[in-house]
């Protein structure tokens, strides 16, 4: 096994990893970011939100992994050691957790229970106009793991569901676009949009004044990707005018969202502080201990990373 993995994060969940990698590993040099002791002796980084150049600094590292499905957060350090592959995890436990938060925000807005809600608490009995399912479209930004598997689910559920993502993809029993022709008609078709795209230099700001417009009137957005997706002032303005209905947002372009920020008190924005989808060591782990394992073998790793795409 490696002579020793460093845990590079704040969280709290180190003690759960040096549980699961050590079940199925045996014994391990397990190193904390208070406690990074001789540096030279660490050969895997797992990491969340590294402080810059931390990486860089460690001499033989042989694997940085991204301890979150998105990697955006260890490309943000320009000082990563080049030829250093990088990993990400593939946990179907968060792939899960991703697909029922937008299902839940989107049934919530498509049942309007928020309104019902507002009526419980004036004591009305008041039964709204309802859309029915066949005819609330759902679209897909991010046809990745979490973006094929939260899709099928909506299709399942009778939602008529399409999806976007940079290159062409065919999944069955769904509709895909791609390219920027495809972003284009995707929002023009979706009564609700689901943002799972990664963060990246060609999606950074994508969800701006233009792309609301082009979606239809009264569309609601859910946004469980990344903050850095979202142009606020666009947002903030397409919920004013009321072309935007609502939208839920779990992400932020600053984390914790600021108090005085907006989205707090706007009636058509429900925040959740980034629980969308956590990783859970039991779930996540697998992937890793592989990879530790191919490390030690000399065999290829697997979930590898392009730097250059971001994914």
């Amino acid at each position: 096994m490696p002579d020793a993995i460093a845990y590079i994060s704040r969280d709290t969940d180190g003690v759960l990893w040096k549980k699961a990698l050590e079940a199925a590993l045996g014994p391990l040099d397990f190193r904390t970011l208070d406690a990074l002791g001789d540096k030279a002796d660490i050969e895997v980084a797992l990491a969340w939100k590294p402080p810059r150049g931390l990486i860089a600094s460690l001499p033989n590292v042989k694997m940085i992994v991204s301890l979150g499905m998105g990697v955006d957060h260890l490309l943000a350090d320009d000082r990563l050691p080049d030829g250093v592959p990088i990993t990400r995890i593939m946990d179907d436990g968060l792939v899960g957790q991703m697909s029922e938060y937008a299902i839940y925000w989107a049934l919530r807005h498509h049942r309007d229970i928020d309104k019902y809600a507002a009526s419980q608490r004036a004591k009305q009995w008041k039964p709204e106009d309802f859309v029915d399912t066949i005819h609330r479209r759902i679209g897909i930004l991010g046809l990745g793991t979490i973006g094929q598997d939260t899709a099928n689910k909506f299709a399942a559920l009778g939602f008529p569901t399409a999806g976007w993502s940079r290159t062409q993809k065919s999944l069955p029993g769904l509709e895909t676009f791609h390219g920027p022709d495809g972003f284009r008609r995707l929002l023009a078709e979706s009564d609700i949009l689901v943002n799972v795209l990664p963060l990246t230099r060609e999606t950074r700001g994508i969800l701006n004044a233009e792309a609301f417009a082009a979606l239809p009137k009264g569309a609601y957005l859910i946004n469980m990707a990344r903050g850095g997706h979202v142009v606020d002032e666009a947002l903030l303005a397409a919920l004013d005018s009321g072309h935007l209905s609502g939208a839920t947002l779990d992400v932020f372009n600053i984390e914790p969202l600021p108090p005085e920020h907006r989205y707090w008190t706007h009636p058509r924005v429900q925040v959740t502080p980034h629980i969308a989808g956590a990783t859970n060591p039991r779930t996540a782990s697998p992937g890793v201990i592989e990879n530790i394992r191919r490390l030690k073998a000399g065999q290829p790793l697997i979930h590898t990373v392009d730097p250059k795409s971001g994914y």
